[in-house]
């Protein structure tokens, strides 16, 4: 099997995916995943995909992430690995999409807004 890549985004974070056979390594910006994401969260919402279907020692994952915050990186990586998988094999998009994993999150920050401190908080109302 070669190499199938796949791109995820989640609010300012982009995940590249590079998925081959192998034994279930996931490396992410030559590091591990355990080493990238000390959390155990992230780290289950980054193998969800895997595991619902079954094939996490089946695949060896290489990653490059960039941008965003951590819990952003991780779903940008959940959808990265779920289109992955469905290149490899389409029969898995029923699936993957039940749980919500083929779903690109629109949800980003608001812009500023000039003459307000944040997107939608005013200065104080001052009545003298």
């Amino acid at each position: 099997m070669e190499v199938v890549n796949a791109i995820g985004r989640r609010k300012a974070a982009v995940a590249r995916v590079f998925v081959s056979e192998g034994t279930g390594v996931i490396t992410i910006n030559k590091r591990d995943l355990a080493l990238y994401f000390p959390s155990s969260i992230l780290q289950y919402v980054v193998k969800q995909p895997l595991t619902k279907l079954g094939v996490a020692e089946k695949y060896d994952i290489k990653v490059n992430l960039d941008g965003g915050g951590f819990k952003g990186q991780a779903e940008a990586l959940r959808l990265a690995i779920a289109r992955a998988l469905v290149k490899i094999n389409p029969e898995d998009k029923p699936a993957l999409k039940s749980e919500g994993f083929m779903t690109r999150d629109p949800r980003s920050v608001e812009r500023k807004k000039p003459g307000r401190p944040k997107a939608r908080k005013r200065f104080q109302f001052s009545k003298r």
